[in-house]
């Protein structure tokens, strides 16, 4: 590093895989928009080295770090606090880093709910919602999905156990009560899914391994809005398969870029233009 940068402020995503992420290239948007001079890099990280990984760059003075697969449970781990939206989560993908000490916080959640009500233009209040896979990208999203007031919420998992760990975590916090008082939380078994829902949420690892949806057809309303969280060619199956059903498909680009202007804003002290990121990076990819 140069003496002309060496006050620059950065900034890293950790993750394995990582060379795929657009990450760099909407917080490199973001800074440009807001006048901010900070430098954003993508680090692979070992799959045994997130802690050593975490502690050489605190020591190296990282101001901050978005986590990604597989090491959002290990990053809450390794924080010394923890937001509220973490805890409810207990999975980070937003650590700040100020005099050595580590802030844990998941901006996953606000940033899927801003991108299916603001971007996508579909209220969440009063509505039935499913929600599939019970991981940290599931675990990240239940939170602000419930505080949007749905109807319903069901939740289905693979394994049942973890499902029912994640919903009682969630109806146990204390902030949550009085929304919960109007919101039905349930798991249901993923092989005996009954119902059908307005928004229907794949935080699965179905789409990044590359298998099929794992709930049947018959979950869509007409009309649905069908939301994978991944983006780009893994997100390819899911959104072909709503399209074939009569829903409307939407990848994860939106989520990424908004649960990146949310830490962007917890960095930084200012809020970047989320939704004009999103459409130039939309423009590009096609």
């Amino acid at each position: 590093m140069t003496s002309d940068n060496a006050a620059i402020d950065r900034y890293f995503v950790l993750g394995n895989p990582i060379a795929h992420s657009r990450s760099p290239q909407i917080h490199a948007r973001f800074a440009e928009l807001t006048g901010q001079a900070i430098d954003y890099q993508r680090c692979l990280v070992p799959l045994d080295g997130f802690a050593a990984t975490l502690a050489q760059l605190v020591q190296d003075g990282a101001r901050g770090c978005n986590v990604t697969v597989p090491f959002k449970f290990e990053a809450f781990q390794a924080a010394d606090s923890r937001s509220d939206r973490a805890q409810l989560a207990q999975a980070v993908n937003t650590l700040v880093i100020q005099n050595g000490a580590i802030h844990a916080d998941n901006t996953d959640g606000i940033g899927l709910v801003n991108d299916i009500q603001v971007n996508a233009g579909v209220a969440l209040a009063g509505r039935d919602v499913l929600l599939i896979g019970a991981g940290g990208a599931g675990a990240g999203v239940l939170g602000p999905l419930l505080m949007a007031g749905p109807r319903r919420l069901v939740l289905v998992n693979r394994t049942r156990a973890k499902a029912e760990a994640l919903a009682a975590r969630h109806r146990a916090h204390a902030s949550l009560q009085a929304m919960l008082q109007k919101t039905e939380l349930l798991v249901q078994d993923l092989q005996a899914l009954e119902g059908d829902f307005d928004v229907i949420v794949n935080a699965s690892a179905s789409s990044l391994a590359g298998s099929a949806v794992p709930v049947s057809s018959s979950v869509l309303k007409p009309g649905a809005l069908a939301c994978d969280l991944m983006y780009g060619p893994s997100a390819a199956g899911f959104m072909d398969w709503a399209r074939a059903h009569g829903a409307s498909p939407r990848d994860g680009l939106g989520m990424l870029v908004e649960q990146a202007a949310e830490s962007f804003a917890l960095w930084r002290g200012v809020r970047p233009p989320a939704a004009q990121v999103l459409r130039e990076l939309r423009l590009l990819l096609a």
